[in-house]
């Protein structure tokens, strides 16, 4: 079973054309778990009018978060494999099939992906290459290649993120820096998304850092005690990473 996990804020302007490259990909047992962080636009409505009984939305939730928001919808995913989504981009029509795939025998796969604006015009041809993507702990620690919209993974890997720590800068570098320490991940060259950038976008992650050096490495030394903790408390307790999240 395949759950797709997104969380959604006012993103009534690409969210039908995003949840239809969704669709089309899942199986009838599949699901779409959306969680809504109060939404004053259209978004809701967009999602109802789908009315398709795979998409299970979450709706009345007050995180002012987006990663708290995509936490609520992971903690609700029922599948074998958790792929994650944002509500703007463009799912390539290979998307699932091939990283299910790769999951046979990873914990967590990492795909390309092109870069696009608001118009659908491309901006790069390849996130790996803007971004130098590739696996290893210090490597990323350094300089994240884990993309959430690119990510998928196992419950493995669900159980053991899960709860976010409340002081992570972004969700997907904390299940990718905990894929390096217990999981088996794989960055596959693949380019199976649209990924879309623009004014509202939550993160930068195309973009140069312009944070300060200190908060940079403050960051980065905070994930490290995180993941040590969370890896110490996995290991004293096994019986987590197999708990319901």
């Amino acid at each position: 079973m395949i759950s797709v996990c997104m969380a959604t804020y006012n993103g009534e302007k690409y969210l039908k054309r995003q949840l239809e490259s969704i669709l089309d990909q899942l199986g009838e047992g599949d699901e779409v778990v959306i969680s809504d962080d109060s939404s004053f636009d259209d978004t809701i409505s967009i999602i109802e009018w789908f009315d398709d009984p795979r998409i299970r939305l979450l709706k009345h939730n007050h995180f002012h978060s987006p990663i708290f928001n995509l936490e609520n919808a992971v903690r609700h995913a029922k599948g074998d494999y958790i792929f994650l989504s944002d509500q703007d981009d463009i799912w390539h029509s290979r998307k699932i099939a091939v990283m299910t795939h790769y999951l046979k025998d990873h914990t967590t796969v990492v795909s390309d992906c092109v870069l696009i604006d608001e118009d659908d015009n491309l901006i790069a041809p390849s996130f790996y290459q803007l971004n130098g993507s590739r696996p290893g702990l210090t490597y990323n620690l350094l300089n994240n290649s884990y993309l959430g919209c690119c990510m998928a993974f196992n419950r493995k890997i669900l159980h053991a993120a899960i709860p976010f720590p409340r002081s992570i800068a972004m969700h997907d570098i904390w299940i990718g820096l905990l894929t390096e320490l217990i999981g088996k991940p794989v960055f596959i060259p693949d380019k199976l998304i649209s990924y879309r950038r623009h004014a509202a976008n939550f993160s930068s992650a195309s973009e140069p850092s312009r944070l300060h050096l200190w908060f940079k490495l403050k960051y980065r030394l905070q994930f490290v005690w995180l993941a040590t903790a969370r890896l110490i408390k996995l290991n004293l307790n096994p019986n987590l990473i197999h708990a319901s999240p």
